[in-house]
C-alpha cells in the first residue's frame, strides 16, 4: 500500500508515492491553477488518481477550522471557506488527511532531516508566503485553535524606519511577518542585507517563545547561502539570552520535504 503525499503551494501542485520501506516510486508536479478552486480540487485528485491505491495526505498553505472544517488561514485566497476536504474524498472516493504544508515540511525534517534527533524543531517556508510548523519528538504540534507555528502572520518585531509604512497584508491586517519575508516580498525589495535583519528579528520572537533546537529553512529564499551565517549572527541582539544555541539549518531534502511529510501524514515508514 502506498503512502500519497500531495503539496499544494501557490505555484505548484506536486505529488509523489512512497513504498512500505519509505522509499519514492513516483513523482510529479503540475503548476497549480491559481484562483480556481474547482480546478485544484481536480488536479490534486488527477494526480493521487495517478498514482493509484493507498493513503493520501494533502499539505495546504492553510488549515482547516476546527469549527467549520472549511479551509482557512490560506495565504491561496481561492481556498477559504471551502470545503476542501470532503470535495477531495468524494473525488477520490476515499479519506485523506489534511495538514498546514509548514507542518508538513516540520514533520519531514524533524524525521530524517536537518533536525532528525532534534527534541525541539521549528521549520520555517520561506516561499509564495511565510509559514512555520513545529515537531516535538517527532510529532507535529497542530494546536488547539490549528494554528501552532503561525508566525507569519504575527506582526514584525521592533518595525524602524525602513519597514514604515506597514505592509498591508492578504489577512486584512497590516505589518505581518509574511509581507517582509516571503519570496515575493524579497524580489520587490532586492536588498539581502535588509532581509536577513528582518528575518533575525523575527525568528528572534520563535527562539524567545519556543526555544527550538533547530530551525530548518524551507521555500525557495532557503537557497540564499548568505543567510546562514547572516541571521545567527544577528538574532543575539533580540534573543533574551546570554547565548544562543539554537542552530539555523537548510532543509535536507529542500522542496520535497512538504510533500513527504504529507505523505507521512498515516504514518511513518517501515523501521522509523
Amino acid at each position: 500500500m502506498h503512502r500519497i503525499g500531495v503539496d499544494l503551494g501557490g505555484t505548484k501542485i506536486e505529488a509523489i508515492a512512497l513504498d512500505e520501506s519509505g522509499r519514492e516510486v513516483f513523482r510529479k508536479r503540475v503548476a497549480t491553477p491559481r484562483g480556481d478552486y474547482e480546478g485544484t480540487v481536480a488536479a490534486i485528485a488527477s494526480l493521487a488518481g495517478e498514482i493509484g491505491e493507498g493513503t493520501v495526505g494533502v499539505g495546504i498553505p492553510g488549515a482547516l477550522s476546527r469549527v467549520s472544517g472549511l479551509v482557512k488561514n490560506a495565504n491561496s485566497t481561492w481556498l477559504i471557506g471551502r470545503p476542501l476536504k470532503q470535495d477531495l474524498e468524494k473525488a477520490l472516493g476515499r479519506e485523506i488527511r489534511i495538514e498546514n504544508d509548514a507542518n508538513c515540511f516540520a514533520l519531514s525534517e524533524a524525521t530524517d532531516g536537518a533536525g532528525q534527533g532534534a527534541p525541539v524543531v521549528f521549520g520555517v517556508i520561506l516561499g509564495t508566503g511565510v509559514g512555520g510548523g513545529i515537531a516535538v519528538h517527532g510529532k507535529v504540534i497542530s494546536g488547539v485553535n490549528a494554528i501552532a507555528g503561525e508566525w507569519g502572520h504575527n506582526p514584525l518585531p521592533l518595525p524602524v524606519a525602513d519597514d514604515l509604512p506597514l505592509r498591508p497584508c492578504y489577512c486584512g491586517r497590516a505589518g505581518c511577518i509574511e509581507t517582509y519575508l516571503s519570496g515575493p516580498a524579497l524580489e520587490r525589495d532586492q536588498d539581502l542585507e535588509r532581509y536577513a535583519e528582518r528575518l533575525a528579528r523575527a525568528l528572534s520572537g520563535v527562539i524567545n517563545i519556543l526555544d527550538p533546537d533547530v530551525i530548518v529553512l524551507g521555500g525557495g529564499v532557503s537557497n540564499l547561502d548568505p543567510l546562514y551565517d547572516a541571521v545567527p549572527r544577528l538574532w543575539t541582539r533580540t534573543v533574551f539570552s546570554d547565548r544562543v544555541a539554537t542552530r539555523l539549518a537548510r532543509a535536507v531534502h529542500g522542496d520535497s520535504s512538504g510533500v513527504r511529510g504529507a505523505a507521512w501524514l498515516w504514518g511513518l515508514p517501515s523501521g522509523e
